[in-house]
């Protein structure tokens, strides 16, 4: 069975680049949906181990913002997207205009979760869409869950089946930058982590041998 920590460099690179077709592909929703002109592309691919995952968004205590995904099709796994409660609040300010939405103080604004779940699903759909052409099969991502929780909480079931056979999950990291707005581009992390039974098929198709 492929091991996620056996991916070279290469294939790292290769996930990078599918990685920026997949945001160009959500750039360009984006821009449509919002009328403007919204940049986007990945800066790196990783594979860390758990507890440097968890160290990424701050500790299993910190309070953060994520949309799952549950992947079916031909390598089945789940996908989240995390964001810092600040990084959520930029994300929501300056896509939608409401400058009153806190994630840890006022989080009980159905517009605002609306757009950040659906901001999720697109840019999800659209990476596993660049995923799918890659590797000749079908990617469906599940209706989107937002949820605002603690990292542990959130992030505990998703790794709990895949800590069977491995203790590493892939990370993409994402920058979002709104051309209208004058802050820092909008720095999000996607965790992949495809399914025990994923592994091989998926792997297979990035060179990984099964040894």
């Amino acid at each position: 069975m492929a091991s996620i920590e056996s991916l070279t460099a290469f294939q790292l690179d290769v996930m990078k680049e599918i990685g920026n077709i997949g945001s160009g592909n959500a750039a360009t929703a984006l821009s449509k949906l919002l009328n403007k002109k919204i940049d986007m592309h990945v800066p790196s691919v990783r594979v860390i181990d758990f507890e440097s995952m968890m160290n990424l968004v701050g500790g299993p205590d910190e309070i953060i913002t994520a949309v799952f995904l549950r992947i079916e099709g031909d390598a089945p796994g789940q996908m989240f997207f995390i964001l810092s409660p600040e990084e959520a609040e930029s994300f929501v300010k300056q896509l939608t205009g409401i400058d009153d939405f806190s994630v840890i103080g006022n989080p009980n604004n159905p517009m605002a979760l609306s757009a950040l779940q659906e901001i999720g699903n697109i840019l999800a759909g659209s990476y596993l869409s660049a995923l799918s052409d890659f590797i000749g099969g079908s990617l469906q991502p599940s209706i989107p869950l937002l949820t605002i929780d603690m990292a542990g909480a959130i992030l505990a079931e998703g790794l709990l089946e895949i800590s069977q056979v491995s203790d590493y999950a892939m990370v993409i990291d994402t920058l979002i930058d709104d051309h209208e707005d004058e802050g820092d581009p909008i720095k999000g992390h996607f965790f992949l982590l495809p399914d025990p039974d994923s592994f091989d098929h998926l792997f297979e198709k990035l060179g990984v041998n099964n040894e």
